[in-house]
């Protein structure tokens, strides 16, 4: 069976149109393969716990010597992480917060950043463990970021996720990009529409 993974973490739940494209990639790679299943991680109602001192010693800790809530930590993060080694393809969702990620997202990406799961150090420096999935990345913006843009040194979102994927050992990473959305100078549909037109098959699941 292949597995899709597909995380958000837009508050703004279905009226968010990272949320929406970031549904319709999931739907339209689904749609390739028969037995395919979508697994929804959805950040902004079910967000992970930043990190904090209980997480910081149950992802070094011996088993038995964990406390109920650092053991409920990590079994958080391994099913997290478990979700993400699993899914054949990915589909990271979020806006553009403060010219970064949502914090959610964050928090996410900081559970899945797991020693000799994700990613191990050796003796030629760090591999990533992840690889061998290809990842969608949606990315939602009032401001234009992409194609030489004024504002592109602002953009810290688009080079950490690229960042972030390499070091786990995805390579075959592809952005989304919805920029100008909220602005009313083009409407929100049209740049929906316009984007996921990259995807084949996409742009069929937003035609309501």
């Amino acid at each position: 069976m292949s597995s899709i993974l597909l995380v958000t973490s837009s508050p703004r739940g279905d009226a968010s149109v990272s949320t929406r494209a970031a549904s319709a990639i999931a739907e339209a790679l689904a749609r390739r393969t028969a037995d395919a299943r979508i697994v929804h991680r959805d950040l902004a109602a079910h967000p992970l716990p930043h990190i904090d001192q209980d997480f910081a010693v149950a992802v070094k800790a011996p088993a038995d010597q964990l406390t109920a809530d650092q053991a409920a930590l990590l079994a958080a993060s391994d099913e997290a992480t478990d979700e993400f080694l699993n899914a054949d393809a990915v589909v990271l969702a979020s806006g553009m917060i403060n010219f970064s990620i949502a914090s959610t997202l964050k928090s996410w990406i900081d559970h899945v950043a797991r020693a000799h799961k994700t990613f191990r150090y050796t003796a030629e420096g760090p591999e990533g463990l992840a690889g061998g999935k290809k990842v969608y990345v949606v990315i939602a913006s009032a401001g234009t970021y992409t194609n030489g843009a004024a504002a592109a040194p602002m953009d810290f979102a688009r080079p950490y996720l690229k960042s972030m994927l390499g070091f786990f050992g995805v390579t075959d990473v592809e952005f989304i990009d919805l920029e100008g959305v909220g602005l009313g100078i083009e409407p929100d549909e049209d740049i929906l529409a316009r984007a996921l037109g990259k995807v084949p098959g996409a742009e069929f699941a937003v035609a309501a």
